[in-house]
């Protein structure tokens, strides 16, 4: 079991790397929001899924409804419309799935 040192460390660096993926990436398509923007959009998407998978448990529904969840937040926070929060969303899906791969081998074996 993970000491609580550990996930705290492990939470904080996740929203780091989050926080400059979502900040990129809406750069990327236009938006004029600063970095704070991204980071509370990274920490309302750890609230949300942490609440959804809290009551819902893992699985499909889960996952589509902090989702959805996620998208309004997002475009709430970036006064943007669904399909501009959808785009950003899945693209920020995809980078930190390559970033979730290939960031923990960076540094090689300890």
């Amino acid at each position: 079991m993970a000491t609580l040192t550990a996930t705290v460390i492990f939470f904080i660096v996740s929203l780091v790397v989050s926080t400059i993926i979502i900040f990129v990436v809406t750069k990327l398509l236009g938006e004029k929001e600063g970095i704070g923007t991204a980071l509370l959009a990274a920490l309302a998407g750890a609230i949300i899924y942490a609440l959804v998978y809290y009551f819902l448990g893992q699985g499909l529904l889960a996952a589509l409804l902090g989702g959805f969840v996620w998208l309004l937040a997002l475009g709430s926070l970036y006064s943007m419309g669904w399909l501009k929060a959808l785009l950003i969303a899945v693209i920020v899906w995809i980078v930190g799935a390559i970033v979730g791969v290939v960031l923990p081998t960076v540094v090689g074996p300890l």
